[in-house]
Formats: C-alpha cells, structure tokens, sequence
C-alpha cells in the first residue's frame, strides 16, 4: 500500500571478518550490498523464460527441463555428444578465408569470431564412430557467424563429402544456418552446386547420407545439401525454410499458419522423415547406419 511505502527497510548486517573498525555495529543499507552472480550460472530459456542452471541445462543436452525448447548447442559439445569419446579426428581447419569482394571489415569479422569461438569457419568436418561405426560428419555452428556458408564452409564440407566416397563411409551433416554468406556474394552462392554435386557423387557409390535439420536451417544450406539426405532428421522446434516466415509474410502481405517453417510442420507435409529428440540422436543415427551400412564397423 502506498502509506506504507518506505515504512519498512531490510537491515543487513555487515559479515565477520569482512568489516573494518568503521563497519563495527554499523547497519548497512540493502543498496549498499552488491551480490556477485558468476557469469553464465544461469541460462534464460528463449521459448518460456525459465531460468536454468546453466550446468543442469548441459548435462540435459542443452534442452529446457521445464518446457522442452532445444536450445542452440555448440559444433564441439555437439560432436561429444554424438561420437563415441575420442573418437573424432578433426579435417581441413586450416583452409585460408578471402574475401573475393573486398567487403569492408570482413576479415577483422572473421578473426573476431574465431577469438570467440575457438573455431576456424563456421561448420567442423572430420571422421569420428558411433556405438563403434566409422562415419565422417559435418557439425555446423551458429555461433560463427550465424552458421553462414561462405566459401571455406562450402569447402569443407564437400572436402568431407569426397573423402566419405573415397573411404566408402556414411555422410552425416548437422545442418545450422542462417544461409549463404552475402560478404562472399556468388562464391558464396556457388557452395550450393558444389556441395550438391559431392553428395550425387557419394549417392551413386551407394553410400547413405544423413541430413539433420537444426534450429534454424535457412536460406542455401536449405535449399542446397540440408535436404538431400536419404534420411532426414529434424530436432523438435527447429525453424526450417529459405526465406524467414517475416520475409515471406511482407512479401506475400498474408498471415502464414501457426507454426508455419516448424519442424513439426515440415514433417506433416512431407519434408521431414522423422523429428528426434537430441537425447536420442546419438542412437537413432546408430541404427541408421547399421540398417544401411551393417558392414561399416568392420572397415
């Protein structure tokens, strides 16, 4: 009520062995106190607002306890999850950048996300097991510049490709992106055919190609390898289209149904074999493999 605004205050007490001979008996006021919270201790859920333990969140594959929204996850944490431990052997990081168009400032960007991620580009391309299996998978992160396909990106991952051919082992790509990177204008652009190419390749030695859709899947990733796997996996939520559902609703000057570009939206119209939670991905994508390569752990 206002007329006992202000009535009542909190009386802190300063702590033994903290105080100095002025603190002594000294009543300290509530603004005078100043709680220190370790940064990153809590993570706030993007869907239902929930604030979670940042560590509980990790040791639940980064997917809210309380309204099951699969957070982002990094390309690293991603591999520990899927591969077996120790497992993966890292390919092509040391791939050099241009920039073809001479766009200003695009290589301070670079350097300052590989500072802060710890990553060379924007996806990690390597061989790694599952249950045991050899596979060689692609794990695109949305950290590095929002999971964008430049040039390096398009290289890596056909590299990847070719070499799956050449070893005669299954392709699984974790697909996260904002699409093609405009900094890099048509080389950017031309990643597309590149990486479509590398997989016909791989499809006629009848090799399986596994496609995982993660939030988000946008723009050339989408329309170019994304949704090319034999199988095609989705996480559950997971925004998955070309155009974002704003732009086409300003483009179109029309409502989209709810849940338009969704995951499970996708799946009911046919685009999406299967949607997997991320706690069960590790064992889905064992049985894919073993269902289409069965011989593949004795390579």
């Amino acid at each position: 009520m206002p007329i006992l605004k202000g009535r009542f205050k909190k009386t802190t007490y300063i702590t033994l062995g903290q105080e100095t001979p002025e603190d002594i008996g000294r009543a300290v006021a509530p603004d005078e106190i100043h709680p220190e919270i370790p940064q990153g201790l809590w993570t706030k859920c993007k869907k239902c607002g929930s604030a979670l333990y940042t560590q509980d969140l990790r040791d639940n594959y980064n997917v809210c306890s309380k309204c099951g929204y699969h957070l982002r996850i990094k390309a690293n944490d991603r591999i520990a999850m899927v591969l077996d431990e120790g497992s993966f052997k890292p390919w092509d990081n040391d791939i050099p950048a241009s920039n073809p168009l001479d766009f200003p400032g695009y290589e301070e960007k670079l350097e300052r996300f590989k500072a802060r991620t710890g990553l060379d580009e924007a996806v990690l391309t390597g061989t790694g097991a599952i249950d045991g299996q050899s596979t060689v998978i692609a794990v695109m992160d949305a950290s590095f510049f929002m999971g964008s396909m430049g040039g390096v990106v398009g290289e890596k991952i056909t590299r990847a490709i070719e070499r799956a051919t050449q070893l005669k082992l299954p392709v699984i790509i974790f697909c996260c992106s904002g699409g093609a990177r405009m900094q890099e204008g048509m080389v950017s652009l031309m990643q597309m055919a590149k990486t479509s190419a590398a997989l016909k390749r791989h499809a006629d030695m009848n090799l399986p190609y596994f496609s995982v859709l993660t939030d988000p899947t946008t723009g050339g990733v989408t329309a170019s390898f994304a949704m090319l796997g034999d199988v095609i996996l989705a996480e559950p939520g997971a925004l998955v289209g070309f155009a974002g559902p704003r732009v086409i609703e300003q483009t179109i000057g029309q409502k989209l149904p709810k849940g338009f570009q969704e995951a499970e939206f996708l799946q009911e119209h046919g685009f999406v074999d299967m949607i997997v939670k991320r706690e069960e991905l590790k064992d889905t994508l064992s049985h894919l493999i073993k269902m289409h390569m069965p011989w593949v752990n004795l390579l």
